[in-house]
């Protein structure tokens, strides 16, 4: 689906420039009855920046996406494209193209007719569709099947159509609403890299809805991680892996071991499970917060048993899960269950096996610390 271009849109992208506010979402709310979806949201998305609504199933991430499309308006709060407010708008009068999951291309129509369905009007004789339907196809790779149905390709061929489709009006918006989620592992990593790489050539701003992480973290400029129906955090991939703003983020983005923890010392100490442990995030907490603490696998320093560095905590060895690369391990160092990432070579000369001991480390600078709510 594209929606039609406003001719008041069309002459306010021109003086847009990267960096500039193309989206304002402003203490948007939605409600459903007494079940409240959204809680009075905020965000700015920039003029050509791909921008990622991540969390599970049920944070808001879709109602908010489906707001910005006009196909669910929002309950309280305003949205403005190019500073024009489109809260109320009907989809067919906001600039912007969107891909579903579903792909929800027309089974009788051939895959050129699909991409030219929403070029219509004067503004698009048979010789301009015939055109950029030819350059759309080219570009997403389908140069030679524009004459086949849509049930005669994979279903990443079926993907790539829909792009071209929704970006066939040259809207300065595209929504993509988990596009690439019903396609399988090997295709949806290739196609996702695909659709970055055309962002990023046309500089069309872009809001995705996706629940995968991985999918998240490879394309995005920003992330905003939601969980039920409030934005947890905005920041770039690496901002919100390294420094999560909240224990919500620190365990749903990537891996983590988490433990509950006591402040014993305005040094920086903290009592886990009986055992003392360094955390320089701890400093400026008061003696006996209580707080909770994660610390990602590839934080966690092993060593041999017989070859304990100061501090370290002598663990067993629970589990080990091959992951090509690397190796996570599970340990038990006493009441605490922790992951460490270890490259294989590594893990002979560890001897770490089921049932072995080994000396973990984690590293003070790297443990994050979180007040618990009172």
């Amino acid at each position: 689906m594209t929606a039609a271009v406003p001719d008041v849109a069309t002459a306010t992208a021109a003086t847009l420039r990267p960096g500039d506010a193309y989206l304002q979402v402003e203490e948007v709310g939605k409600q459903f009855g007494t079940f409240v979806a959204l809680h009075r949201v905020s965000l700015t998305v920039q003029a050509g920046e791909f921008v990622t609504f991540l969390g599970p199933s049920g944070c808001g991430k879709t109602t908010l996406l489906r707001g910005i499309a006009g196909l669910d308006p929002p309950t309280t709060g305003r949205i403005l494209q190019e500073g024009r407010d489109i809260t109320h708008l009907p989809p067919s009068e906001r600039d912007f193209g969107i891909v579903f999951q579903s792909y929800a291309l027309f089974p009788n129509l051939t895959v050129a007719a699909n991409v030219a369905y929403g070029l219509r009007g004067p503004a698009w004789p048979k010789p301009r569709v015939r055109d950029r339907v030819a350059e759309l196809l080219g570009i997403v790779g389908l140069a030679d099947q524009g004459q086949k149905f849509p049930a005669q390709l994979s279903g990443g061929q079926q993907q790539r159509v829909a792009l071209a489709r929704a970006l066939a009006n040259e809207p300065g918006l595209l929504l993509l609403d988990e596009p690439l989620s019903a396609l399988d592992a090997i295709v949806r990593q290739h196609l996702r890299q695909e659709i970055r790489s055309l962002q990023q050539r046309l500089g069309v701003t872009t809001v995705m809805v996706t629940h995968d992480q991985e999918e998240a973290m490879g394309v995005s400029d920003r992330i905003v991680v939601m969980s039920r129906g409030r934005i947890e955090q905005i920041g770039t991939p690496a901002a919100i892996y390294e420094r999560p703003a909240s224990p919500f983020v620190a365990g749903f983005i990537g891996h983590s071991s988490h433990f509950e923890a006591v402040v014993d010392s305005p040094s920086g100490v903290i009592v886990a499970g009986g055992m003392r442990l360094g955390a320089e995030a701890a400093r400026p907490l008061l003696f006996g917060a209580r707080v909770t603490c994660f610390i990602r696998p590839e934080h966690v320093r092993l060593d041999r048993a017989d070859a304990a560095p100061p501090g370290a905590l002598i663990a067993r060895v629970t589990g080990l899960e091959f992951l090509g690369p690397v190796c996570r391990v599970s340990l038990e160092a006493g009441p605490l269950r922790l992951l460490a990432a270890v490259a294989p070579v590594d893990l002979v000369a560890l001897e770490a096996v089921p049932g072995a001991e080994v000396a973990a480390t984690l590293p003070p600078e790297r443990l994050m610390v979180f007040v618990d709510d009172v």
